[in-house]
């Protein structure tokens, strides 16, 4: 029982570490987000952030309102993207570029 509790805590430690690296990332894109001219590339930029954000949002490292701010963030930021977007914005239907090309069903 012991073992279990150190690996648990162990495990959220690496959790964390984990999600304060991400969150640094983050910001650090942000940053090249706002010094970057190029429109795809701040499309893609903005697109990123707000996965992060997302993917923040749904960790239990962070306190219940830090995941409602990355929530809000992530909707911002994808709202963002949405106006820097290319083209239409549509929903993905089946797998992305990247998993056809590795041969993904």
């Amino acid at each position: 029982m012991e073992h279990a509790l150190d690996t648990a805590a162990a495990d959220m430690a690496a959790l964390s570490r984990a999600c304060a690296a991400l969150w640094t990332a983050n910001l650090s894109l942000m940053t090249a987000f706002m010094q970057v001219q190029a429109p795809a590339h701040r499309y893609l930029m903005a697109r990123k952030v707000a996965r992060n954000f997302n993917t923040l949002a749904d960790q239990p490292c962070f306190s219940a309102a830090s995941r409602e701010s990355f929530a809000r963030l992530a909707g911002r930021w994808t709202v963002k993207a949405d106006r820097l977007s290319p083209h239409e914005v549509r929903p993905r239907k089946g797998p992305g570029l990247l998993a056809r090309l590795l041969g993904a069903p």
